[in-house]
């Protein structure tokens, strides 16, 4: 199997566990990571990230591999359109409570 395929094929349990071996420089039996695992490992993460999770960060990687940077006015736009989708359950002014 070639890498693209096994980066293709990554299942959400096994991105989760080499994002955690990133983050803290060991496997999970507590065996710490090479440079190159790490290096390797890390790759495997931005690839995964890159194609499968939809991010609202100001600068990703996108599916092609580039930097993606959103400008302020597209994040507030996101988080204005999210906020208007917010259904409110119930309001009370201060004479209320």
């Amino acid at each position: 199997m070639d890498s693209s395929a096994l980066l293709n094929s990554m299942s959400e349990p096994v991105y989760q566990k080499l994002l955690q071996a990133v983050a803290t420089g060991k496997w999970l039996d507590g065996s710490p990571l090479t440079e190159q695992q790490r290096e390797t490992s890390m790759q495997a993460v931005m690839y995964y990230q890159a194609k499968n999770l939809k991010s609202d960060q100001h600068m990703t990687v996108g599916p092609d591999g580039e930097i993606v940077h959103r400008s302020r006015e597209s994040l507030q736009q996101e988080l204005q359109q999210n906020s208007n989708n917010i259904q409110t359950i119930a309001r009370f002014k201060q004479d209320d409570l």
